[in-house]
């Protein structure tokens, strides 16, 4: 029997065409680089100024972008400067193109997040050589986030066991997320800690239902195996470099401030930051959803009871935090979108 599709190399999955996005104000440099770039069998979208370069990355988000620096209105430097501070744009490799080969355009471009420069009249040869490395880069993070969402899944599907904590961990990653806001956390930090909420309670898939589901306070050896969560969140996350940053809040966010809590009976500043914060955003969510046994706290008692718990259970300062907070509305808002 032959086999199929002989003279052909079979494949499982289809690969993508990688998308270039090639800004210039002069169209004859333009349609040089797309002549380079389709010889490599790249699709390629090309945009005459920074102004409408904005607005095609608005309807289409590109693998690489080869951006002119010097152009009318709106320069590549505010391109690349607004292509790096969007939350999911961030990305995309940038490669800046300039005929200035001075030492200030290109601090100029690094400080605006630039991935790599290129010089006019530029090399073809070089030119091939960085679209090629920097598109990898592009697909190896691609790949980073696709498994990111498929650990979001799992961690909401393990909330739709219980219609009691549906949409628990969203609400303690936003509210983790404004407390590091309010803290001066850099951007980095603050997704993490959105992230890092969204996974905390992951290792909960592993809780048998006849636990989790329980509708009344758990026997000493039940709670014993509820709280392996968080050591089982994080072997199921363990080898997943692309959220290592999550691991501290996901094994920590049980732990007291006093030293009394799960898994590591870590104390005070042992406790990793994240896992501070989380433990005041979960415990806060936790206090007011209804469960099965009992309703909600109203928001008086359970502030009550965390400020009673404020250098004890939880960290006094991401206390003072989270009731500010909850005093400016913010937390109100943030449990309102979730």
């Amino acid at each position: 029997m032959s086999p199929i599709g002989a003279g052909t190399t079979p494949r499982v999955a289809i690969p993508e065409t990688p998308l270039v996005l090639v800004v210039d104000d002069v169209a004859a440099n333009r349609e040089l680089l797309e002549g380079q770039l389709l010889d490599l069998g790249y699709e390629v979208i090309q945009a005459a100024n920074g102004a409408e370069a904005l607005e095609v990355l608005i309807r289409r988000e590109p693998d690489l972008v080869l951006l002119d620096i010097e152009m009318p209105k709106v320069d590549g430097i505010a391109v690349c400067q607004a292509i790096k501070s969007h939350p999911t744009r961030r990305l995309v490799p940038v490669v800046l193109i300039t005929a200035a080969n001075d030492r200030a355009t290109r601090l100029r471009g690094l400080e605006a997040g630039a991935d790599e420069f290129l010089t006019k009249p530029f090399d073809a040869k070089e030119l091939r050589i960085r679209t090629r490395v920097l598109l990898h880069e592009r697909a190896l993070n691609k790949r980073l986030d696709a498994t990111e969402g498929v650990l979001a899944a799992f961690a909401r599907a393990v909330e739709a066991r219980d219609l009691y904590t549906v949409h628990h961990a969203e609400r303690v990653g936003r509210y983790s997320e404004e407390i590091g806001r309010a803290l001066g956390l850099a951007d980095v930090d603050l997704e993490s800690l959105r992230l890092g909420g969204i996974l905390h309670d992951l290792g909960k898939i592993a809780i048998p239902d006849a636990i989790l589901l329980k509708p009344g306070p758990l026997t000493d050896d039940e709670f014993a195996i509820m709280k392996t969560h968080s050591v089982e969140g994080e072997r199921i996350c363990g080898s997943l470099r692309s959220v290592a940053a999550f691991l501290p809040m996901i094994r920590h966010h049980h732990e007291r401030f006093d030293g009394g809590g799960y898994p590591d009976h870590l104390r005070r500043d042992e406790i990793p930051l994240s896992g501070r914060i989380a433990a005041v955003a979960d415990a806060w969510d936790a206090m007011v959803s209804d469960r099965p046994y009992r309703a909600g706290l109203g928001v008086d008692e359970a502030l009550r009871r965390l400020r009673g718990g404020s250098g004890t259970q939880w960290d006094p300062a991401h206390v003072d935090v989270f009731v500010a907070l909850l005093d400016r509305g913010i937390i109100a808002d943030v449990a309102l979108k979730t």
